[in-house]
């Protein structure tokens, strides 16, 4: 599958990164991100952001280069997910702003009507926020907010964060065995 990942700034880069690790050697990634989710891959992961993407072997774009292929929808991709997603990025995504590559590569994958995945990280949530959730709904997007299962009976961080990843990967039609599955 060839998949493009927008990590935006808010909190949980936990979550692109384990997608971003478990994808890579299987499919093709086209990654960008803005400045502050760089910032804050640091500063949650201790780590540098550039240095687990060339790791990764995957194709970075940077967030304003709007001349690359994720920016058109000539290019085919087979899913977008927008992980985590602040409630900027949300807002830009649902009223059709897109001033960045992360958000035109989410309007370009409800304009072509590809799977667009969304995963906000806020809590709680506002009326705006929750009438912007709606919009993408309605315009196709998947919201996916990161709210852990406890049946799994999780024992780290990690066991919450594959959770939340094997979803994703669920709802992209990727068969995983990061979690484990509900059984009645």
């Amino acid at each position: 599958m060839k998949i493009a990942i927008g990590i935006s700034g808010a909190s949980g880069a936990i979550y692109a990164k384990r997608l971003i690790e478990y994808l890579h050697n299987k499919h093709e990634l086209y990654v960008t991100a803005s400045k502050y989710a760089i910032e804050i891959f640091k500063s949650e992961l201790n780590e540098d952001f550039f240095d687990f993407i060339a790791s990764n072997s995957v194709k970075y774009f940077h967030n304003e280069d709007m001349h690359s292929l994720i920016a058109s929808g000539s290019f085919k991709i087979d899913a977008c997910i927008i992980v985590p997603c602040s409630m900027k990025t949300l807002s830009a995504i649902a009223n059709g702003y897109a001033d960045s590559l992360l958000s035109r590569c989410a309007d370009v994958a409800l304009k072509e009507n590809r799977k667009l995945i969304i995963v906000p990280r806020e809590t709680p949530f506002s009326q705006i926020h929750l009438a912007n959730m709606l919009t993408l709904s309605k315009a196709g997007a998947l919201i996916v907010p990161p709210n852990p299962a406890f049946y799994n009976h999780p024992e780290s961080i990690d066991d919450i964060v594959d959770f939340i990843v094997g979803r994703i990967l669920d709802l992209i039609g990727i068969n995983n065995s990061l979690y484990k599955k509900w059984t009645g």
